[in-house]
């Protein structure tokens, strides 16, 4: 292996870490977790920020769980975040009467010039999705290589900015079809988005 190439995955791994570094930090500054947690919801990081996947988005996922949400309830907690300094824009989507029994929260937060957009699921506790995706997080970080994890970010940077994939189809990919890079991906992604839609976990 040359020196370029070492190098080159030097800089991708440490260009991530960083890159998750400061997303902890975009999220203990925002006060978010801390206004859910004083309505006595339990708070789960899940997505790529708690794989160690995160590359160049500006993104973080959290999902939060409480009994009994309402409408009502949840818009009233989010009205305390949407108090919070440097809260942009907040999106809603009401999943309360689907499988997913949830209100999804879409807030814009604005860190050093940058607009990180925080996805907050507010979940009914005890229903279907109670820690689904925290299990297929820890799954997916218990069975991936190094090698998967630095093809998988690799991809992520190389992908371009008009590109919408879901961070899900670089897992299943690479770690379940051995996809090596972008061309393989993009033809991969075609095929796999004419299946049914289904949750994947290794």
């Amino acid at each position: 292996m040359s020196n370029i190439i070492t190098m080159n995955q030097e800089e991708l791994l440490n260009r991530a870490i960083a890159n998750q570094e400061k997303a902890k930090r975009v999220l203990m500054s925002s006060g978010i977790t801390d206004v859910w947690e004083q309505h006595g919801c339990r708070v789960n990081l899940i997505g790529s920020l708690r794989m160690g996947l995160l590359a160049s988005h500006r993104d973080i996922d959290l999902h939060v769980y409480s009994k009994s949400i309402t409408e009502e309830n949840s818009f009233a907690i989010m009205a305390q975040i949407a108090k919070l300094a440097n809260v942009a824009e907040i999106k809603c989507i009401n999943g309360l009467h689907t499988d997913e029994h949830c209100m999804a929260w879409h807030i814009f937060y604005e860190y050093e010039d940058d607009i990180w957009q925080i996805d907050v699921i507010h979940i009914e506790e005890g229903t279907m999705y109670d820690g689904f995706f925290e299990r297929m997080s820890d799954r997916i970080v218990e069975v991936m290589t190094p090698i998967q994890r630095e093809t998988i970010l690799r991809l992520k940077f190389e992908t371009p900015i008009d590109k919408d994939f879901h961070g899900v189809e670089y897992y299943e990919a690479v770690i379940a079809d051995g996809v090596a890079n972008m061309d393989e991906f993009e033809e991969w992604v075609i095929e796999h988005r004419k299946k049914p839609m289904y949750y994947w976990i290794p």
